[in-house]
């Protein structure tokens, strides 16, 4: 799979002594650990942690944010996990309390408070995941409300890594493809 170089301005972006591209258009608050970040996402890590792998994307207009459980009548936000190799599309909202690893999310998705989608799945764009569900690995979720309805091959695993890979090497400053 060959994915496009993407160039991008150094000066509306920052990059972090472990190679993670944050844009400086963001409103990020106790994250760490993320690689690709761009214009516009909001991590809600003020409300409680939220754990991002490596090699993850987070297109333009997300929303990540703890999802809300009742303990005994008390109301908790809840950690967030984001596995490693993951792409969240654009506009995408999270209120999930954990995607596994090799997870792709299609545009405008929509996860529900507390649900959990297992490793190698593909959510479909404009998806609702309602709250509280779980999905099984390697499942093609798709709908509103979302359900099965196919499932991924079992190379998912390796087409993410090369993906996530690939994005994150083909992701270059503007100024350094300007003199090659």
């Amino acid at each position: 799979m060959d994915l496009p170089i993407v160039y991008y301005d150094e000066t509306e972006w920052a990059k972090t002594h472990t190679g993670n591209k944050v844009n400086k258009k963001h409103a990020i608050a106790g994250t760490q650990n993320i690689t690709i970040i761009e214009e516009g996402v909001t991590i809600r890590g003020d409300l409680a942690t939220v754990k991002i792998g490596k090699y993850c994307v987070l297109k333009t207009r997300c929303d990540i944010r703890p999802c809300l459980k009742i303990f005994s009548k008390k109301p908790t936000m809840c950690n967030v996990i984001i596995g490693d190799y993951v792409y969240i599309d654009e506009e995408c909202v999270v209120n999930a309390s954990q995607i596994f690893a090799f997870v792709h999310l299609g545009a405008r998705a929509i996860l529900g408070n507390g649900c959990v989608i297992r490793e190698c799945s593909r959510v479909l764009p404009d998806t609702v995941v309602p709250p509280d569900a779980i999905f099984p690995p390697f499942s093609t979720i798709g709908g509103n409300p979302a359900r099965v309805i196919g499932s991924e091959p079992l190379c998912t695993e390796n087409l993410m890594t090369e993906a996530m890979t690939m994005y994150y090497d083909n992701f270059v400053p503007q100024q350094r493809a300007t003199l090659g």
